[in-house]
Parts: structure tokens; sequence; C-alpha cells
């Protein structure tokens, strides 16, 4: 027979970490935006700006490294 726990598959420290990783994937893909123009005509260069191409993706890609550790992580509870 199997035991009833009512335990959770990620404990609080875990899902704490998963918001913070959320948070740092938003901020990256807010650093992505933007760059756009106005006029279809008129190309603008501000869209392969260092921001966009270095800075945002390495930020998605942290925030993606903090949700792998809030899900694989076995942290020590405080019980």
């Amino acid at each position: 027979m199997a035991k009833n726990t009512d335990k959770m598959a990620l404990g609080a420290k875990n899902i704490k970490f998963m918001i913070a990783g959320l948070l740092v994937m938003a901020a990256g893909f807010l650093l992505l935006s933007g760059g756009g123009s106005q006029d279809p005509q008129v190309f603008n260069y501000a869209m392969f700006d260092w921001r966009r191409l270095v800075a945002a993706p390495i930020v998605i890609v942290a925030g993606i490294v903090v949700e792998i550790i809030a899900i694989m992580g076995r942290f020590k509870t405080e019980e």
C-alpha cells in the first residue's frame, strides 16, 4: 500500500528559485525588446545593439540555468 504524504514535490526554496528564474528570464526578454523603426523604409541599426545581441541572450540563458537548478536541486529544509 502506498504512503499518503502531504509533502509537495518541490520545497519552498525551490519555488523561490523558480520565481527568481522567471524574473531573470523576463528581464532578458525586456532587454531583447525594442530597436524597431517607425518608418518601414528606414533601416534602424539599433536592433543590432550589444544589448540585444549579447546581453539579452546571456541573461535569458542564466534564467534557464536558475530554473534547472530550482527544479533539480535539493536544498536542506529548515525543519
